[in-house]
């Protein structure tokens, strides 16, 4: 079985392959602070609780934009798995060239992305993410990665927004039933959602008009559900994307 592991800001996306099929996926909380200990009692008894044993995983690949984690993450393989660890960086192999100014300063994630959403959904195509920060992701005809644009995710902008005054409430965005709210929690919801709503659709018909005709529009990451599926421009929302890439590149070098 091959570990495949995304190291986010706010979460963990891990996931277990049995040659191309996943097996098992799980999404946890980002500790800055988990050791070499903590990650193995952590994988140990995630993969246990599948029904399956840390014996059988034969390679370990990982993605990272914490990178205090780093060196924690990768001590990890090989004490409890006895295995050299694979971290993905701007300079590992993946098929897409990378046309930036500085390659060094792409993070991971975004290139893991990039990955799955040209070998799943064609080029030219483009990845959104929404994580911590909402990441839009631009792959060329040609198969290189274009660079992309980098938004405050929804999260990050109603906690801030909270913090900053003094009575308004935190609240859960979703869809709201008019975009007139009637009260405190509604007009906010409303601001969040079309707000939001339109900022996506914004960026990404600017980006579909350099892309040109038949670019595909992928959404992933823990919010995609609340904003993707009223979009007019997102085309489909895969879950599995970033441990799709990971695993694509870990067959692309695992020679």
């Amino acid at each position: 079985m091959l570990l495949a592991v995304d190291v986010g800001n706010t979460n963990l996306t891990i996931g277990l392959f049995e040659g191309q099929r996943r097996v098992a996926n799980w999404r946890l909380k980002t500790d800055p602070e988990e050791t070499v200990d903590g990650w193995g009692a952590l994988f140990h008894n995630l993969v246990a609780l599948a029904g399956l044993r840390m014996a059988g995983i034969r390679g370990f690949i990982f993605s990272s934009v914490v990178p205090q984690l780093d060196a924690s993450l990768s001590g990890m393989a090989g004490r409890y798995l006895g295995l050299e660890p694979f971290q993905v960086t701007a300079a590992t192999p993946t098929g897409l060239a990378i046309r930036v100014e500085n390659p060094a300063e792409v993070g991971a994630d975004r290139i893991v992305n990039s990955v799955a959403a040209a070998h799943r959904y064609g080029c030219p195509c483009i990845a959104v993410d929404f994580g911590t920060a909402i990441t839009f992701d631009a792959i060329s005809a040609k198969q290189a990665y274009l660079g992309g644009v980098i938004c405050p995710g929804i999260q990050v902008s109603t906690q801030a927004l909270v913090r900053r005054t003094a009575r308004l409430p935190q609240i859960e965005v979703r869809k709201p039933c008019s975009v007139i709210g009637t009260n405190t929690v509604r007009s906010l919801q409303s601001g969040f959602y079309y707000g939001m709503l339109g900022m996506l659709d914004g960026i990404l018909a600017e980006m579909l008009g350099v892309l040109g005709e038949g670019t595909s529009v992928v959404a992933t990451g823990g919010q995609a559900s609340v904003l993707a599926p009223e979009s007019q421009h997102v085309q489909t929302v895969d879950d599995g994307l970033t441990l799709e890439g990971l695993r694509l590149i870990w067959a692309r070098n695992r020679t």
